[in-house]
């Protein structure tokens, strides 16, 4: 009997339709569909760039991860000696706060070098610390971690398809503007045929 009830009663389809304006309304005028028809489209280009957002992300992450894969292989990691106390640790900062100092370090070869280097807050003078360096023997700033990676690839697809949004509200709602203007238009003429006739039958 239940299954007969659905068969007869309206289509999940045809209740959509009719919820965002398809229906069979005599209310509902050609603007108003085209209206609906403009506000379903915004709607349905939003949920597509969802995926589109995703895979931006991916792209992003794998390039920045590749690019720092071929970086980290130019680079050499080396234990340096940190030459002057740094800032104590400030909480608010994170554990990957640092400072700039001094720093010296020994080659292969046996010689001595020195250089101004990154290290974390709270690194005492004489401390061991983790360097890189360039191919040309020079310090340079550490390779990002993987992590990184997936963070400003996720910022990147947040924030295309948080632009999108915008582009596409704004851009739905310029295409309603002039259904509008068209609207108060025909109310106006059709309440200038029909008003007389009210006023008319009132007297």
């Amino acid at each position: 009997m239940g299954s007969a009830g659905n068969r007869n009663g309206p289509s999940w389809g045809l209740m959509l339709a009719r919820r965002v304006g398809f229906g069979r309304n005599p209310l509902r005028r050609r603007l108003d569909r085209i209206q609906s028809l403009v506000v379903l489209t915004a709607v349905l280009v939003a949920v597509v760039m969802i995926p589109v957002a995703v895979a931006v992300s991916g792209v992003v992450t794998r390039s920045i991860e590749r690019s720092e894969a071929e970086r980290r292989a130019t680079m050499t990691q080396v234990q340096a000696r940190a030459l002057e106390d740094t800032p104590p640790p400030i909480p608010e900062a994170g554990a990957q706060a640092t400072s700039r100092v001094q720093v010296s370090w020994t080659d292969p070869a046996g010689w001595p070098h020195e250089g101004r280097a990154n290290v974390p807050l709270g690194t005492a003078k004489d401390a061991e610390v983790t360097i890189w360096l360039d191919p040309a023997g020079e310090i340079t700033t550490p390779p990002r971690r993987p992590g990184d990676s997936a963070a400003v690839g996720g910022g990147v697809g947040l924030s295309t398809a948080m632009l999108s949004w915008l582009v596409i509200g704004g851009l739905a709602r310029l295409s309603v503007v002039p259904l509008d203007r068209r609207r108060l238009r025909d109310w106006d003429r059709e309440w200038a045929r029909v008003g007389p006739r009210w006023r008319y039958r009132s007297t």
